[in-house]
């Protein structure tokens, strides 16, 4: 994990580092660029004055005014369809949709105008916006507070979609969001907010405070889209995960004494496909882990893709480690959730095919 925050070190503008969750990670990143650009202004349901259901955009308002920090009615569509006017006309909206789930009366917006705006006005207009989403679960939320929905993003041509898996990559990836031109679904596992989760969910909370990813440059930096980083490197077999998944699969190669490399997307599409095969091509084995659901799930594209370009090097067939092809269920969350034992169980399974 070093590795990836020494590599966008480089573009930081200072060095001052301080100690960060992910909630005030992003509220950095976003204060961070509201100060750099008058164009930049932040809304949804409660963001303003009440700072967010999970507070991330707390102080804002008070810092920058109600104009660029405000209230919206519970309206998923009109969010979203302002901020593309917004973007259309120069500004830089940040949007956000209080949770994943309910992104669903926006997908006309999202789909038909945001993500095609560059396409149908011939490059004549783009949607520079970025759609704020806490998503995942391991929080108890039911059905209806804890889906994965990144597979329908990843398959909208012009949308870029993002997941970041710790305080560091948070801020740098949403400072980067924001300054695109391209609309971008910036996804945040709510289990990350306050520490880093391994799936262990009956051991108490540790902190980001213990651990490197949460230092966090105080002013702007940059972490590129499109972008994986070796979170762990390995030399038997290749973990391809994002989000909560990262820590999940990180305790399933530790407990299971499995030497696997996992690679953290980051920018799920457009993706680092170089950094995938380059680590599958040495290890000749694939393992790929995700939260969602299994069938079309982002996981299936990732293995076609592993499929396509290793062919020749796998030594064993892929294995995908999801949830299941259920609603998300409130009673039986960890019988759901893709903890470290099956994923230490598919590990071991492609090293005896």
């Amino acid at each position: 994990m070093e590795a990836a925050i020494r590599e966008s070190s480089a573009a930081a503008e200072t060095g001052a580092l301080k100690s960060m969750t992910m909630i005030q990670a992003l509220r950095s990143a976003m204060d961070v660029m509201m100060q750099r650009d008058d164009n930049v202004v932040v809304f949804g349901q409660d963001v303003g004055y009440f700072g967010g259901v999970f507070r991330v955009t707390e102080g804002l308002q008070a810092k920058y005014g109600k104009p660029r920090c405000f209230d919206t009615p519970i309206s998923e569509g009109g969010i979203v369809g302002i901020a593309v006017g917004m973007a259309a006309y120069g500004l830089r909206p940040v949007a956000e949709i209080q949770f994943a789930d309910y992104f669903y009366p926006a997908s006309d917006q999202i789909v038909s105008e945001a993500a095609r705006l560059r396409s149908r006005s011939a490059g004549d207009f783009t949607a520079p916006m970025v759609i704020r989403m806490p998503c995942g679960g391991g929080i108890y939320g039911g059905q209806t507070h804890s889906q994965s929905p990144e597979a329908l993003f990843t398959h909208v041509c012009g949308l870029r979609t993002v997941m970041p898996s710790n305080p560091y990559d948070a801020k740098g990836l949403l400072i980067a969001a924001i300054e695109s031109d391209d609309p971008v679904i910036f996804l945040e596992p709510k289990r990350l907010y306050n520490g880093p989760f391994d799936g262990h969910h009956d051991r108490p909370m540790v902190p980001w405070s213990s651990h490197a990813t949460g230092k966090v440059p105080e002013g702007y930096y940059r972490v590129p889209l499109e972008s994986a980083s070796v979170f762990r490197a390995g030399a038997q077999v290749t973990v391809l995960t994002y989000g909560t998944m990262v820590w999940v699969a990180e305790a399933a190669a530790r407990e299971s004494g499995v030497d696997a490399e996992i690679i953290d997307l980051r920018s799920l599409w457009p993706m680092d496909l170089d950094a995938v095969v380059a680590s599958v091509k040495k290890t000749g084995r694939c393992v790929i882990v995700h939260e969602a659901t299994r069938t079309s799930g982002f996981g299936a594209e990732l293995s076609a893709l592993v499929q396509e370009h290793c062919f020749y090097e796998l030594e064993a067939p892929i294995e995908r480690v999801a949830g299941w092809d259920t609603p998300y269920p409130h009673a039986q969350e960890w019988a759901y959730f893709p903890g470290p034992d099956r994923v230490a169980a598919a590990l071991k399974r492609t090293l005896e095919a």
